[in-house]
């Protein structure tokens, strides 16, 4: 399969072989190999240290170390998300840096922006309470003037009252209302602020109850929301003025303030004071907008800088964390030199890493060189398969069903023809293929640039499996043009039909049929077939029968591919007691099955093939009559009838009894074995012996032997009854196009309406789109997929393997932490 010195050998059929390798690394140069072997992406390191805590191991330290840096690398980046920046794709570069000197410039770029974040925040602070105090003495100075201004309106009108000589007491009334002797006047405080307009109305009600209505209050609506000092979001306020009487009133108001977030501002009567805080205040206002502008900028310069270098800073700290996670998986060699490292790789690598090895030696200046050890073992490898773009997906639609076991045959060689396939006998429409080729063209045409991009769940999936869907919609094309259904409307694409009218009129074409004018349609379905009274008949004998020949076909080379795994294992008791008898009786009921629709094809017979297979079982001495396809039929059918009967114990009763004999006979050969040539002590053997020697449990291989063979007996029926489904799916794909066209498009294409007609064209593409294209794809898929997972796959793949995940660099400047 490939020694060192040979390359990959790219072979999709069976996984890479792999070997288990000890590395012995001084600890010098231990950081450096580790470093390149993450380069090179082509080991998978095995924890020698699984006992151990994250906090018992050599390198805790180290990488708490650069978990402290990412944290600061975050806090960058979630400054940079608020700002309205993004990191540099085009800072990432290969060289390295220092990563003593990385951390001290993390360390003052994070003191540098919080500094500047806590001077801009009370900057911030105080220009939002001062521009809530400007307003505060706007208002408030209105609601001051307004009442002075009706003050004076009352005295005049007292003035009035009096030169015209009214009444006395009346004006004695009004002149004690409003000229009381100041030694009798109450002085009343009052207390000034703003509270948001959501809570004014709750705020004067519980003001009013608390004070027993003892209390004015005046409120101004402000026509802008106004940023609040605590909060630092934007709120609708009103400002508002309450008047007291006493120290108890003045302190329920301020607990009621306080309460309901209601800040307070001082507030003077005289205008000329107003007047001069005013002015102070506005060119506080004005020095402290240009301070913030000027803190801002220097801010975003800050992020500038660093988001210029953060992808490099958030590769490196990723780098330099993951090699530490690796080094404490490797074990400290008792002289504390050297580090222990143990993993698989795939034999064409050997070369690789050897040079890696000897590389970080030289780049470290270490005097003693790396050990590369290959290790003998019974573990089972992981499995590894190279990939491309295109075979990745289908490789993934395999590994969803279960990871191949170690060099067993890979069924995704096969399922990229297979599948397409299988999915284009039930989607069969050359028109929804060239839509769903199309579709997948722009994706695969911009691949790099959405790669790149963040998609959606569902554009995600569409996109990793955009070579799937292409395959699809070739295969598609192709049997939309054997159904000949474009949209569900045929085509003469490949000549005319061989099928014509028995005269001019063609008024008996429904009635009497028509006749053969021209030879054969070359290429697919005639397209006379389609509206014909047995169109539908016809179609669904066809398709049935050729569901039945493309199942049994693969359902053999399942069989096949089991006979192949056991070649390749050397288990000739799987190729003579499980793959010889399984094809005996596979093929002598359904293999007989297929090859009677295929000389009924070729000979035109009217024989009911239901009738004989029915009977084959229920009377095969009686004769066939009108039923018989070939001279010798009843014959062979009573032999293959014999050998389906026959294969049914070959497969039940001689593996276990093989498989035993096989264990003793080992057993025997490892006893003896240990006699010649053992180097272990006397008192270690017998534990060796007993561990290496399990006990064969004949009843639980027995069983398990009854239940595969019952499985694949009935599977066999039930397997073959699956495939039918090729045939239902394309029948209902045909109808319903065919539902949609003529009674949506045809329908509205009847009228001479505009509206009507645009109305029918718009239904017919968006249900062509959301039934046919997506419900209909999906649904196509998810039974090709079946098809392969139960009736092709479990017929020889185990799917018991893991996957080879090496230790690689590759991802690191796209996956989040």
């Amino acid at each position: 399969m490939g020694d060192g010195s040979s390359g990959p050998t790219m072979d999709l059929l069976r996984s890479e072989p792999m070997q288990l390798v000890q590395l012995i690394i001084p600890i010098e140069s231990a950081f450096r190999t580790i470093s390149y072997l993450g380069d090179l992406g082509l080991f998978q390191f095995n924890d020698l240290n699984a006992e151990k805590s994250p906090f018992q191991r050599t390198y805790a330290a180290q990488i708490k170390r650069c978990a402290e840096m990412a944290r600061k690398l975050r806090f960058f980046k979630e400054q940079m998300r608020k700002a309205g920046l993004s990191p540099s794709t085009k800072s990432l570069r290969s060289g390295d840096i220092d990563l003593d000197y990385l951390e001290v410039t993390l360390g003052e770029l994070e003191s540098e922006l919080i500094e500047i974040n806590s001077n801009n925040e009370m900057l911030q602070h105080t220009y939002n309470e001062l521009s809530e105090y400007k307003l505060v003495l706007q208002k408030a100075g209105e609601l001051f003037h307004s009442a002075q201004s009706i003050v004076a309106a009352q005295q005049s009108e007292l003035e009035l009252y009096n030169t015209t000589e009214q009444s006395v007491e009346r004006s004695l009334l009004l002149e004690q209302e409003i000229t009381m002797d100041p030694s009798k006047q109450v002085n009343l405080g009052y207390i000034s602020g703003l509270v948001a307009r959501e809570k004014s109305m709750a705020f004067e009600r519980i003001l009013f109850r608390a004070t027993r209505g003892n209390v004015f209050l005046k409120q101004s609506v402000l026509e802008n929301a106004v940023v609040d000092p605590v909060l630092g979001d934007e709120v609708e306020k009103n400002v508002f003025v309450v008047f007291y009487s006493g120290e108890r009133a003045k302190n329920k108001i301020l607990k009621l303030c306080e309460g309901f977030g209601a800040n307070r501002y001082p507030f003077t009567e005289d205008l000329n004071k107003q007047f001069q805080i005013i002015s102070q205040v506005s060119g506080r206002l004005a020095e402290l907008k240009t301070t913030i502008d000027v803190g801002l900028a220097h801010r975003s310069n800050l992020l500038q800088t660093i988001g210029f270098e953060f992808e490099h800073w958030n590769f490196l700290v990723k780098k330099e964390k993951l090699i530490y996670h690796i080094l404490n998986m490797l074990n400290m060699d008792v002289t504390k030199k050297c580090l222990v490292a143990e993993g698989w790789c795939p034999v064409f690598a050997k070369d690789q890493i050897q040079n890696g090895l000897r590389r970080a030696t030289l780049d470290s200046n270490s005097q003693i060189g790396a050990i590369f050890h290959v290790l003998q073992t019974k573990e089972s490898p992981p499995t590894f398969f190279q990939t491309n773009k295109f075979t990745s997906a289908f490789q993934e639609i395999i590994d969803a069903y279960g990871v191949a076991k170690y060099q067993e045959v890979n069924p995704s060689v096969y399922t990229i023809v297979t599948f397409p396939f299988l999915f284009a006998i039930m989607f069969g429409d050359w028109g929804h293929g060239i839509c769903l080729l199309l579709a997948t063209l722009y994706l695969i045409i911009r691949e790099k640039k959405l790669s790149s991009q963040k998609l959606g769940d569902i554009m995600e999936m569409a996109f990793s499996g955009r070579y799937v869907i292409m395959m699809m919609g070739i295969f598609s094309i192709y049997t939309g043009l054997i159904y000949n259904e474009f949209f569900s409307v045929p085509f003469e694409l490949f000549g005319p039909s061989a099928y014509g009218c028995r005269d001019q009129s063609c008024r008996d074409a429904y009635t009497a049929g028509l006749v053969k004018v021209h030879d054969t349609y070359p290429f697919g379905l005639d397209p006379k077939w389609h509206g014909s009274r047995s169109e539908l008949p016809f179609l669904n004998s066809m398709k049935m029968k050729m569901s039945i020949l493309f199942g049994v076909a693969q359902m053999n080379l399942g069989i096949i591919m089991s006979y192949f795994n056991a070649k390749f294992f050397g288990d000739n008791i799987n190729i003579w007691y499980q793959f010889v008898p399984q094809m005996i009786f596979l093929n002598s009921l359904f293999g007989y099955l297929s090859l009677l629709i295929i000389v009924k094809w070729c000979t035109g017979s009217q024989a009911d093939l239901y009738h004989v297979m029915i009977y084959m079982f229920l009377s095969p001495t009686d004769d066939l009559d009108d039923n018989q396809l070939f001279t010798g039929q009843k014959f062979f059918q009573i032999l293959l009838l014999l050998s389906a009967l026959a294969a049914v114990p070959w497969m039940l009763f001689p593996r276990p009894f093989l498989l035993k004999k096989q264990h003793e006979e080992r057993f025997q050969g490892q006893s003896y074995a240990r006699l010649d040539g053992n180097d272990y002590p006397p008192e270690i053997e017998p534990h060796s012996v007993s561990h290496n020697h399990e006990e064969f449990e004949f009843s639980e291989v027995f069983v398990h032997q009854l239940i595969h063979t019952i499985e694949f007996v009935l599977g066999a029926v039930s397997n073959t009854a699956s495939y039918l489904r090729l045939w239902a799916l394309s029948l209902a794909h045909s109808e319903l196009s065919s539902v949609f066209y003529d009674k949506v498009l045809l329908l509205a294409w009847g009228y001479n309406s505009i509206i009507a007609r645009g109305i029918g064209l718009s239904v017919f593409i968006f249900a062509t789109v959301g039934v046919l294209l997506v419900m209909e794809t999906l649904s196509a898929f998810l039974h090709a997929l079946r098809l392969h997972w139960v009736e092709f796959q479990n017929k020889f793949y185990v799917g018991d393997g893991y996957k080879f995940y090496p230790f690689s660099f590759a991802s690191l400047g796209q996956d989040d932490e």
